[in-house]
């Protein structure tokens, strides 16, 4: 008996589904967003038009620190709070201008949870359930990691 050869493999479209246009999307205007952000706020550090936590003719004497050292001796040095900014309380040093540089690094990193959350609804809708669960778990590994919850992240 002779089987017919049947060419299984189907080929990839070259259109671009909603959800990865909506993806792209969200992750070009995040990615501006948090650029622009950082050239902001990096000239608000430079210009000394915010107070910074290190004065900046000093910020060299700790560029070969890894960053725990780096936390603790600027909290020595120059905070001196009861523990160093580790985790999210860089928020409250908001107001610095070396922290505020920060914000648009937490920006940038964040924009993949947002992209990843905001396709889980198209992708349930459309039927695709199995990537839409991997989206959802994707986006709420990376929420959890980045907020410090479950231990490991953020610190």
């Amino acid at each position: 008996m002779h089987k017919k050869n049947h060419d299984m493999t189907t080929k990839p479209s070259k259109k671009a589904s909603a959800e990865q246009l909506l993806y792209a999307n969200l992750l070009e205007k995040g990615m501006c967003f948090g650029l622009v952000s950082m050239i902001i706020t990096f000239a608000l550090y430079v210009s000394g038009i915010m107070p910074a936590v290190v004065p900046l003719g000093e910020i060299a004497n700790y560029w070969t620190m890894p960053v725990h050292e780096y936390l603790e001796a600027i909290n020595r040095n120059f905070l001196q709070q009861e523990h160093a900014p580790t985790g999210w309380a860089w928020l409250r040093l908001l107001g610095k201008g070396d922290f505020l540089n920060f914000l648009p690094v937490a920006i940038l990193s964040g924009v993949t949870i947002l992209c990843c959350a905001a396709i889980v609804p198209g992708l349930f809708k459309r039927g695709d359930k199995a990537v839409g669960l991997m989206a959802l778990a994707t986006a709420l590994i990376l929420f959890l990691a980045a907020s410090g919850i479950v231990g490991g992240g953020a610190h």
